[in-house]
């Protein structure tokens, strides 16, 4: 009887485990492997992005993989003297694209937890009974279409929008601000939407804070600011982080914002993936720009979550 229980035990413990490993492997390491497959494929003019990568031939296979797929995106130009290779090393349009869309990822994700956080702390300190509304305020946005949501920040945004319209009408300016299709309502439109990200997880773990912490540092004597520095935050840094992350992943491989809301200047990734793949029907690089994409952000995240488990895990454990 003991040994059918423990044998219960294991296989849902096993099952339990397996789930999340098995959503994993279907959802992210096979679409993954699909696009590392399609990364080095050589169509050679043809239109099937799955073509064969080993070739039979009496005697002999021959196989077709098409690394140049993946040195387009770093040199200009293809092949040349190493002198013209090490000038155009990263002279290319997709790395620019890659720095663009790093930079306006990190942007939003500091102008989020800038404005995420404090509403988060209000919402953590809030009366309990009030807590459920304000968090259905902020889950609020998610029960319109993304694209309405989108598409309202051009009216607001636009010469002749709300935003323009109330300025002139209180004297701060005299011709409307050219605000549109500009960096500052890129910004905009991606913090608007990824706030709710960064807002939820810093909210969950505020509200778990044990708020004895800041009243014994009240009474050594540390002001409310000093308090919330040195404890509230080291504390929220969890929250920080899952927050950021949620906010930076996405944030990187945008489209929709970038092309509705920014102007033709800012080429962000996902753009450039798209028009390789729909305009340019050139389904190997574009896979190549996106695996390259997963691995900028997947490993400095492993390097980072490996040395936090180092500094948590205890010496001669």
């Amino acid at each position: 009887m003991k040994k059918l229980l423990s044998f219960h035990i294991n296989l849902g413990r096993r099952f339990v485990i397996g789930v999340p490993y098995g959503w994993l492997l279907v959802f992210f390491v096979l679409p993954f492997l699909i696009l590392l497959r399609i990364s080095v494929t050589d169509m050679a003019g043809g239109i099937d992005p799955f073509a064969p990568l080993i070739e039979t031939k009496p005697g002999a296979w021959h196989i077709m993989l098409r690394y140049q797929n993946y040195f387009s995106l770093f040199i200009e130009g293809g092949a040349g003297s190493a002198a013209e290779v090490w000038q155009g090393l990263g002279n290319t349009i997709y790395m620019e694209a890659y720095k663009t869309s790093l930079k306006y990822a990190l942007l939003t994700t500091l102008l989020c937890l800038l404005i995420g956080y404090p509403f988060a702390y209000f919402l953590a300190r809030a009366r309990p009974s009030i807590r459920p509304a304000l968090l259905m305020m902020v889950m609020l946005p998610f029960w319109t279409s993304f694209l309405l949501r989108v598409y309202a920040w051009k009216g607001i945004l636009a010469d002749e929008g709300m935003v323009n319209n109330v300025l002139l009408w209180l004297g701060v300016i005299h011709e409307p601000l050219a605000m549109l299709y500009t960096d500052v309502s890129m910004l905009v439109g991606m913090t608007y939407v990824y706030c709710p990200f960064m807002i939820l997880p810093l909210y969950a773990n505020l509200v778990k804070m044990d708020m004895r912490l800041l009243e014994a540092a009240h009474d050594l004597g540390a002001s409310p600011w000093t308090a919330f520095w040195l404890i509230t935050v080291p504390l929220s840094k969890a929250g920080i982080i899952a927050g950021s992350m949620l906010v930076f992943i996405p944030s990187v491989g945008e489209f929709v914002i970038p092309s509705l809301l920014g102007g033709a200047e800012n080429i962000m990734i996902g753009r450039v993936v798209w028009d390789e793949m729909f305009s340019s029907n050139n389904w190997p690089r574009a896979s190549a720009l996106s695996v390259l994409m997963i691995v900028l952000i997947l490993v400095p995240l492993a390097f980072y979550y490996r040395a936090s488990n180092a500094q948590e895990t205890p010496h001669g454990h």
